[in-house]
């Protein structure tokens, strides 16, 4: 693993309730190094819910309803606000392949590419996420064991260290923006919806 950078822990009041926060920064020889954040709440539990949230800027901060994403960390937040646990988000913009990038994808999906052969034309793999640093602040916190909240089979393939006790599903309600997008996350990519 990389030099990683952790910041101090500090309280975040949000719509959901109140959490902790803490950063962690991936050091690089250019400190162009990504910025990771967990937040959690104060009762960890010994199994808690956990949440990996890979970043989708026009999902979670503008409202797109393109994807899913806004949708999933909501749902997350508002279930670890209720149920305690911890949310990782994961800067890895566009499964990533940068923001630049993913709008470029964007661009190619209004032609009738889906998600998938969008990235396959800008000559990235249907996934360019690695789940390195989710490991590292899992084990920073000392989970060993949790309930992961995820759709996604390669999230859990990619915790091998990490027990998964249980998986648990996000149910998020198709628009016409976004049953295409949804329809190849499950074809293609395997995703459990």
């Amino acid at each position: 693993m990389k030099n990683i950078e952790i910041s101090q822990i500090a309280t975040l009041p949000t719509k959901y309730g109140t959490f902790k926060i803490q950063a962690f920064k991936e050091i690089t020889d250019c400190d162009d190094g990504k910025e990771h954040l967990a937040l959690f709440s104060d009762d960890l539990s010994d199994v808690p819910i956990v949440r990996v949230h890979s970043e989708c800027l026009t999902g979670d901060a503008l409202g797109s309803v393109k994807c899913d994403c806004g949708e999933q960390l909501h749902f997350a937040l508002e279930l670890i606000a209720k149920e305690g646990g911890m949310l990782i988000y994961h800067r890895q913009e566009g499964r990533n392949i940068g923001l630049l990038n993913k709008v470029n994808a964007y661009a190619l999906q209004d032609k009738g590419y889906n998600t998938v052969e969008a990235n396959h034309q800008l000559g990235f793999s249907a996934d360019e996420r690695t789940y390195e640093i989710v490991e590292y602040i899992l084990k920073h916190f000392n989970i060993s064991k949790l309930k992961l909240l995820t759709n996604n089979p390669r999230k859990i393939e990619s915790l091998g260290s990490i027990e998964i006790v249980e998986r648990l599903p996000i149910r998020i309600k198709p628009n016409p923006y976004n049953e295409k997008y949804l329809k190849t996350k499950k074809d293609e990519l395997g995703h459990f919806l």
